[in-house]
């Protein structure tokens, strides 16, 4: 069960207003994901409603992903200098595209998240940017740091990178997606993420984060 990476994308949850802190706007976050994870009330229940009620979830915690997380950050990040020489037309694509791999990846582990403890450690803000610490205590007392990057836009604090135990989402896609420009180019790379419905290939994650 991949428990510690479901417990990032929790920080999905919040719609955060101008007053907010970084630091509440992840707790916020927490609370409103878990909510909507919560079961059902007991009753009868078919295959077909079960289908239902999980896509519903999943439905649920894709709008308010897009409402909290600036993908467009991410997706400029991730691509590094090869944002700057694509067109309009194309980072638009590369951002939908990098959305979905997000989604695809982790989005149905958010629901193996088993209850495990979140313990936040306090948070930095320089400027318009912020980082709120935190880490994840499982059932064996194993601790995964879980750090939140997140910038202000727009008058809101919005997340555009996570690091598990030290290791970037934004600077592990964007090895690969180096490696892959670097090798075969940009059409490749888009085909490549068209086709495979994501990453040319996941990145190495953290022991703590793949089991």
């Amino acid at each position: 069960m991949v428990r510690a990476l479901a417990a990032w994308l929790l920080v999905t949850g919040a719609i955060v207003g101008p007053a907010t802190s970084p630091r509440q706007v992840v707790e916020s976050a927490v609370q409103r994901v878990l909510a909507v994870l919560e079961p059902a009330a007991p009753g009868p229940s078919t295959p077909e409603a079960t289908a239902r009620a999980g896509e519903g979830r999943r439905v649920e915690i894709r709008r308010i992903a897009a409402e909290l997380f600036d993908f467009d950050e991410m997706a400029r990040r991730a691509l590094s200098r090869a944002w700057a020489v694509r067109t309009p037309e194309e980072r638009v694509e590369f951002v939908q595209l990098l959305a979905g791999v997000l989604e695809r990846a982790y989005l149905g582990r958010i629901e193996a998240y088993g209850g495990e403890r979140i313990v936040y450690l306090g948070e930095t803000v320089d400027g318009a940017d912020a980082t709120v610490r935190s880490r994840i205590v499982d059932e064996r007392h194993v601790d995964t740091p879980l750090d939140y990057r997140l910038h202000r836009r727009h008058g809101h604090w919005r997340v555009y990178d996570v690091l598990i135990d030290h290791v970037s989402f934004v600077s592990s896609y964007g090895s690969e997606f180096a490696r892959v420009l670097a090798q075969e180019g940009y059409p490749a790379l888009m085909e490549r993420l068209r086709q495979q419905g994501g990453a040319p290939t996941e990145p190495v994650l953290p022991r703590a984060v793949a089991r």
